[in-house]
């Protein structure tokens, strides 16, 4: 299924006429996965299998190997005599994930680079045009879609599979973390303003990388911006934590 498809039917969680068992499990699989990394399913929200079932039509057995699918990937775990629970996110287990991302990040641009055709380049275009809408509109929800999609993107820069495949798990551990920090800040609108500007930057300097058919600048343009995207993640952990031990009114330092 083309990456534009499956991202759409992710978001409805539709199900199309022809949909084999393959289909089945590839649509209940990526719609929980983007529940979950936009936080439509909260960390320590139990998920049953039951429920699911009935609601994408399907019987029990293909929902079971969607959770366990993604409980290996950490983003569901089983509790004894509980269920199946959302995982919760902290900054500082995910450190050495964003580290192994800043390195594969660079690698796309560099194993086995697809062609760059006028398609691929109106899809970059395209992604830029609707990141703009997206900083004027000033909704951390809407950023997170857009950075999502905007990592498939990316990601078929390269025709890597193993890569490709290694990159993606490590970006769904991580992707919910920014959403959730923004959550605890969302009074700091300069905060996520900032975020804002520079996801709109990296994407603009990164759509003029492929406009100019130079995919290893491409890769090393992505691999600063998780690097800082990390660092900033973290701090702001930091202030949100610090806010919480401090008296009613006491903000975060105003840094990105």
């Amino acid at each position: 299924m083309p990456e534009e498809l499956s991202l759409a039917a992710s978001t409805t969680g539709a199900r199309p006429a022809d949909e084999g068992a393959r289909g089945r499990f590839d649509r209940i699989y990526q719609t929980l996965r983007r529940r979950i990394c936009l936080l439509d399913y909260a960390p320590d929200e139990r998920l049953r299998e039951e429920d699911l079932a009935e609601e994408f039509g399907v019987s029990r057995t293909p929902v079971r190997r969607v959770l366990v699918k993604l409980e290996a990937e950490g983003l569901l775990r089983s509790v004894h005599g509980v269920g199946t629970i959302v995982t919760d996110i902290e900054v500082g287990a995910l450190a050495q994930v964003y580290e192994l991302r800043v390195e594969l990040a660079e690698l796309v641009g560099k194993l086995s680079p697809v062609p760059v055709d006028d398609a691929l380049k109106a899809r970059f275009r395209e992604i830029r045009q609707r990141c703009d809408s997206m900083v004027r509109k000033s909704d951390p929800r809407e950023f997170a879609r857009i950075n999502m999609e905007f990592f498939h993107l990316f990601n078929s820069l390269t025709s890597n599979e193993p890569l490709r495949l290694v990159s993606e798990r490590l970006y769904y551990q991580t992707t919910r973390i920014w959403l959730k920090t923004a959550s605890r800040l969302r009074e700091y609108e300069q905060l996520l303003n900032n975020e804002f500007v520079i996801f709109q930057r990296e994407v603009a300097d990164i759509t003029e990388a492929v406009e100019q058919g130079d995919l290893v600048a491409a890769g090393h343009v992505r691999r600063a911006h998780i690097s800082m995207s990390f660092s900033r993640i973290r701090q702001a952990s930091e202030s949100g934590t610090r806010r919480d031990d401090k008296p009613t009114g006491s903000a975060p330092p105003a840094h990105a």
